[in-house]
């Protein structure tokens, strides 16, 4: 299946056998696909025969409905997670920060990768210590097949698609060192979704507007025209004499308004919700907060 055959996808769990797993389309393309899975209401999926997002197959014909949404991507797939740190000119600006002359990279290993909502995002022992959880909403980029010193101006054939993420981060940790992979590492750190939209169907990611709310409050409000570094950038830079392989998920930053910046400061707490929602096409990637 090439990129442009599919609009949107999902993975998920059916509610007409909850030992499968899926992949598929949304069958309604005007609907906010976590939103809706959130609040309750039936989402009808038309199923395809492959069983990875990085081969999806075709459309069997067959309908199905979520009974839970995953990830796109499985820990298997998505190898090192990669992110970009420092790359929105507002949220330089509110950390009264310079801009990097290079993007700045930190990774994220396979086991911080989380599923959306019902699945709780795990707050660990050492970061309720220091009371400094933290939300990043961010673009994440997904890569479609193998890329090695790719050119920007090649950089988006290289992309299958975009979702959204949370870069949950334990503050007073990343503040104690220089490098930020522990304190950003953390064992289901990075829910990713709801759905993978293909890079056919957002052929300019600047269009996109992203925003943060943390139990339905709004504290970040972006557009991905902001970045620094842009899209294309990003994945060229990050390929030259690095592999990227397919299923890698690289992350692109995170706009203004994180709670360690704030006045008063907003961290995460036991049984917040927060919500990351990506518009057009991307939907709202929906968690709720759990201390270990």
């Amino acid at each position: 299946m090439t990129v442009s055959s599919f609009r949107r996808l999902v993975r998920f769990i059916p509610k007409s056998s909850p030992s499968r797993i899926l992949i598929g389309q949304p069958q309604n393309d005007a609907i906010d696909i976590g939103r809706n899975v959130y609040e309750g209401n039936d989402v009808a999926v038309d199923v395809f025969s492959g069983s990875s997002v990085l081969a999806p197959g075709e459309n069997t014909n067959k309908t199905e409905y979520i009974a839970k949404l995953l990830s796109p991507l499985s820990r298997d797939e998505v190898g090192t997670i990669r992110c970009i740190g420092l790359n929105y000119k507002n949220h330089a600006k509110e950390v009264n920060l310079a801009y990097p002359n290079v993007p700045v990279l930190f990774m994220k290993p396979s086991t911080s990768l989380a599923d959306p909502w019902p699945a709780p995002t795990i707050i660990p022992k050492i970061t309720q210590r220091s009371g400094t959880a933290d939300y990043e909403s961010e673009l994440a980029i997904v890569i479609g097949k193998d890329a090695k010193d790719v050119s920007i101006d090649k950089a988006i054939d290289y992309i299958l698609g975009y979702t959204a993420s949370n870069d949950v981060s334990s503050r007073e940790a990343q503040f104690e060192q220089s490098q930020w992979c522990f304190s950003k590492g953390f064992d289901g750190s990075c829910p990713l979704g709801p759905t993978l939209v293909s890079a056919a169907l957002i052929m300019d990611p600047a269009i996109l507007k992203i925003k943060g709310y943390k139990n339905d409050v709004l504290l970040q409000d972006g557009e991905i025209s902001d970045l620094i570094f842009s899209v294309s950038e990003i994945v060229s830079f990050l390929s030259q004499g690095t592999t990227l392989p397919a299923g890698t998920v690289i992350l692109t930053g995170t706009p203004a308004g994180v709670g360690v910046s704030r006045t008063p400061q907003e961290f995460l707490k036991n049984k917040d919700k927060f919500s990351v929602e990506i518009s057009p096409y991307i939907g709202t990637l929906m968690t709720e907060i759990l201390f270990e």
